[in-house]
């Protein structure tokens, strides 16, 4: 009889333990909190985990909101950091011993961003941020953009291509490849007028044309504008920004288009390179011959190379 009993009472049991399980749902949770809060406990005795505590602040960067500066207009947040303390503990414990090497760190965003601000242009990226972005503007110059792509690619370097409409529409092979390559893509008018002396309605016909161009034949909704020449009113800026478009100027100009010496052409970039800069250039042959050379020597000032949305971005680079 007794034997008999037993299955039937462990039966019971599991199924009252269950039962208290389901009534509630974060017991589970719960232990596995105690158990983590018995670590941190058993943590907070040891004087590294102490030390930690005490130094973490010394090493935390606060974040950058976005804002819109009286020179350079729409300027990008950048992400703080802080310290992740019981990370670090972990890492630091294989030694005993506190070292900044061992630091493990989270990113915190800022509370206001780009694409909360008022429509202005953007010249550049954040000033903290080590990036700079190839500005290509086409509208002519294929012979030179079948000669940069290679190198970009060899060099894994993606930049944004700001394609005029009519070009596209009638160089689609070669506009599908630079898409194909993974560069960004632009939007840069219809036929590249003034579009500072553009009517409201005109301006909007050359950005809606050249944003269904570049759908149609590349399937991309451009995030970014280029004025052709750098020419602009705000009511093209405001209107870019209706059809979700950020206005891009640049900071540093190769003025390839006066075709400068090679050497000419990496002096006058190089020389002006900084943290956030957004370089303008377009296919020339002064720009294909310099590019490896630019791009090298760029990296070796130690700057990260994206396209726009690289630059925008407010993750901070990590090394």
């Amino acid at each position: 009889m007794l034997k008999k009993f037993v299955p039937f009472a462990v039966f019971l049991f599991l199924f009252f333990v269950s039962f208290e399980m389901l009534k509630n749902p974060y017991t589970v949770d719960y232990i596995d909190a105690m158990k983590k809060d018995a670590v941190t406990v058993s943590a907070s005795k040891d004087p590294l985990y102490e030390e930690l505590l005490q130094k973490a602040s010394e090493y935390e960067v606060k974040p950058q909101d976005a804002r819109i500066d009286k020179i350079w207009k729409s300027i990008p947040g950048y992400n703080g950091l802080k310290v992740n303390v019981e990370k670090s503990y972990k890492q630091m414990k294989k030694d005993g011993e506190f070292h900044e090497d061992g630091l493990v760190y989270e990113q915190v965003k800022p509370k206001v961003h780009l694409d909360s601000l008022a429509p202005e242009p953007i010249y550049k990226g954040n000033p903290d941020k080590p990036m700079v972005a190839f500005l290509i503007n086409v509208a002519w110059g294929n012979e030179y953009v079948e000669q940069m792509l290679p190198i970009l690619k060899q060099h894994q370097v993606k930049a944004t291509f700001f394609l005029e409409g009519k070009w596209l529409k009638n160089n689609q092979e070669l506009g599908k490849k630079i898409a194909a390559d993974g560069h960004e893509i632009g939007n840069h008018s219809y036929n590249h007028p003034d579009m500072s002396k553009l009517t409201s309605g005109s301006i909007s016909e050359q950005l809606d044309k050249t944003n269904a161009q570049i759908s149609e034949t590349l399937g991309i909704k451009p995030k970014w504008f280029a004025p052709p020449s750098g020419s602009f009113r705000k009511a093209v800026v405001d209107l870019a920004a209706e059809k979700g478009m950020g206005t891009i100027m640049w900071t540093v100009d190769t003025i390839d288009w006066q075709k400068p010496s090679p050497a000419v052409l990496q002096t006058r970039v190089l020389s002006k390179i900084h943290n956030g800069a957004m370089i303008l250039m377009h296919p020339t042959d002064p720009t294909a011959k310099s590019l490896d050379t630019l791009i090298a020597k760029i990296k070796e000032k130690g700057y990260a190379l994206g396209s726009v949305s690289d630059l925008m971005d407010e993750n901070r680079l990590m090394k």
